[in-house]
């Protein structure tokens, strides 16, 4: 046997002892930091990036890569923490694994993907920091001011140069941000799991080397500048060889388990993000260059037709829009989601009528789509009927809590009502969503000194300040 291939049954048989330790070996507490402290750090980063950045958290968006996550989860296990997966408007190349369970993901990630195997695998790589808590376990007490100025400096860290100049002056005065990034061993932990809990899925490992490939490729490219992404997670070239040897190994049983992923929804995903997001000019010639493409698929064409009528959208050409769309709706007259999205581009239209009728048709079929639901909602209030639309919008905020725009919604029909303290509170909420802290706290407080708030808000109302003065130490 040569010597190569002797060395590669070495590595194979090394790394899948690692990936079974991985797999059963209990995860450790860390002692540097409790749960409920790096809890609390997550929570301050959160609010740090929704105050910095634009999450891109439609209900649609949002669903999709949460029921994603979820899945990985489900495999994944027992775990500490509540997972939130955001979507944030940002073209750099980069995704992040923040302390307890959160996990970002930059447009110009999402837009570097072709199919859904490839998202699952960065998500599943990210879940695998978070249970190994890889970055909980590099934080020392008293290295830092105060849990405020840690998520300053992993906000830093997660977004690089894209930051705002108050973030990366509060990291930088720290001194530790730079100190905070995933080892060699934690990169290969992170991996291993993710090839596991993929597997367990039937999904196709091929999206992680292709993920892989592409760190690759960037960093080629990209070497006297590289985003963050490949510098908090290094090595790609040395990550993929561990991959491909253990697909090498597993050949036989990923040809007989693996599931052919439906790429309609990461595809519509991917460009309900990008049309938002992107430069309509580049996307649009992106888009043509896979219509024109002979390698391209009937899928790839007819979901590019799809990303042309979501420019159409935002460039308020909506007849345009939706002629595009109803070609695509032509090639996939079952998915309801389509439906939804002709329903949304009538009502940007003003043809409210026959928006409200496919709205409702949607939801007869899928009436757990928050997209339609909360669509539908706005037209309601739109065409003045705001007892019925807060019905709808109180579906969504109890499927999506965090969704701050809910609560302008709901601010607006109490205001209209003049119900003032119910307004406020509201507000407060919306403002908290934003990470625009100061506002929030204002709401509450007039609020609860107005004396009109029912018994529920005034609790809420408390506890809130409560949190606002946590997340300000």
């Amino acid at each position: 046997m040569a010597e190569g291939a002797i060395i590669k049954i070495k590595n194979v048989f090394v790394w899948f002892l690692i990936s079974v330790l991985c797999q059963f070996y209990p995860v450790t507490p860390v002692s540097a930091f409790t749960i409920g402290e790096e809890r609390e750090i997550g929570e301050k980063l959160l609010y740090s990036v929704r105050s910095a950045f634009e999450l891109i958290d439609d209900p649609d968006i949002t669903q999709y890569i949460t029921k994603l996550g979820q899945n990985i989860l489900e495999v994944a296990g027992i775990q500490y923490f509540d997972y939130h997966f955001f979507v944030i408007d940002n073209k750099e190349f980069n995704a992040f694994a923040a302390p307890s369970g959160l996990i970002f993901f930059h447009s110009g990630l999402i837009g570097t993907m072709n199919s859904e195997d490839e998202l699952a695998s960065v998500l599943a790589h990210e879940v695998g920091h978070i249970v190994k808590r890889h970055l909980a376990s590099r934080m020392e007490k008293g290295k830092y001011t105060g849990i405020a100025s840690l998520g300053l400096a992993l906000a830093a860290l997660a977004f690089g140069g894209a930051a705002t100049p108050v973030l990366l002056t509060g990291a930088l005065a720290t001194g530790q941000s730079l100190n905070l990034h995933f080892s060699r061993q934690d990169e290969e932990e992170a991996d291993l799991m993710a090839y596991d809990w993929l597997k367990k899925l039937h999904r196709d490992p091929a999206g992680q080397v292709k993920m892989l490939e592409s760190m690759r490729r960037i960093a080629r490219y990209r070497s006297e500048k590289p985003p963050q992404y490949l510098l908090t997670h290094p090595n790609p070239e040395e990550r993929l060889n561990y991959i491909e040897s253990l697909i090498d190994m597993d050949k036989e049983h990923l040809q007989e388990t693996t599931q052919a992923a439906d790429n309609f929804e990461f595809l519509r995903f991917k460009y309900r993000i990008l049309a938002q997001v992107k430069e309509s000019r580049d996307l649009r010639v992106s888009l043509a260059n896979i219509t024109a493409d002979g390698r391209s698929d009937a899928l790839q064409k007819i979901m590019a037709q799809y990303g042309l009528s979501q420019i159409a959208k935002y460039e308020n050409d909506h007849n345009k829009g939706i002629a595009l769309l109803d070609k695509v709706i032509e090639s996939f007259p079952d998915k309801n989601i389509l439906k939804v999205d002709r329903g949304t581009m009538l009502f940007a239209a003003g043809r409210f009528e026959e928006a409200e009728k496919t709205l409702r048709m949607a939801l007869a079929i899928e009436g757990s789509d928050m997209y339609a639901t909360f669509t539908l909602a706005k037209l309601l209030y739109r065409t003045g009927r705001p007892r019925e639309a807060e019905k709808y919008f109180q579906m969504v905020k109890y499927e999506l809590p965090e969704y701050s725009q809910i609560y302008f919604e709901l601010g607006q029909i109490a205001s209209d009502n003049k119900l003032v303290s119910n307004a406020n509170f509201y507000l407060g909420k919306y403002y908290l969503y934003e990470g625009k802290i100061d506002l929030a706290e204002g709401n509450f407080r007039n609020a609860l000194r107005q004396g009109t708030l029912p018994a529920e808000m005034k609790v809420e109302s408390k506890e809130l300040l409560e949190k606002i003065k946590m997340l300000k130490k």
